[in-house]
């Protein structure tokens, strides 16, 4: 039952995830902030995690608030649907090539949260969605989900193009992580004992 839900609420932000880690990516994102929901959809459909998420959050101030809370109770979800990691691959990693945007994304799942970010944006803005909170997000969801990642930029010209190979790179280095590796069985892919 790799299966989890959060629900989350403060006075900024009002928040429900569920994820389903043996999905197909089935996605249903309604945050109420248009290229963010574009981003999670790329999220759950490359790494075939189902996910469903309902955000109310202060839009008349700005999206900030939205976008890292929701980078926290997706975080908070994906280690509840994990457990104790048993049997599970836990380390992951994807290049990702989009048009002129290349992404490289590492990633451990070792409950020793550590966000390596060399990823820069050559606009302000994507449409009207700050581009300053696409590393917002993934601090919020390394920090909260446990996870070492490194995400790098090694090409890249057009902001959106390098947002949406991100949430890809990320996702598809996600699937292989939180797979399970049928050569472990069972055993914690740790020498520590815990993960």
């Amino acid at each position: 039952m790799r299966q989890a839900s959060i629900s989350r609420k403060t006075a900024e932000t009002e928040i429900s995830v569920t994820v389903n880690l043996d999905g197909t990516g089935a996605h249903d994102c309604r945050t109420g902030v248009g290229f963010f929901d574009h981003m999670l959809d790329q999220l759950a459909r490359h790494s075939l995690i189902d996910l469903t998420i309902a955000a109310r959050g202060d839009l008349h101030i700005d999206d900030h608030h939205t976008v890292e809370d929701v980078g926290i109770a997706l975080g908070q979800a994906l280690t509840r649907a994990l457990g104790d990691k048993r049997g599970i691959r836990r380390y992951g990693h994807f290049r990702l090539a989009m048009d002129d945007a290349q992404i490289a994304t590492a990633l451990d799942l070792s409950a020793r949260p550590f966000l390596i970010w060399t990823v820069d944006f050559p606009t302000g803005k994507i449409g009207t969605f700050d581009t300053e909170l696409v590393r917002e997000f993934f601090q919020a969801l390394s920090t909260h989900g446990g996870i070492t990642l490194h995400v790098d930029k090694l090409h890249g010209f057009n902001s959106h193009h390098i947002a949406e190979a991100t949430f890809k790179s990320v996702a598809r280095a996600l699937r292989e992580a939180v797979e399970p590796d049928p050569r472990l069985g069972d055993a914690l892919p740790s020498t520590k004992g815990a993960l």
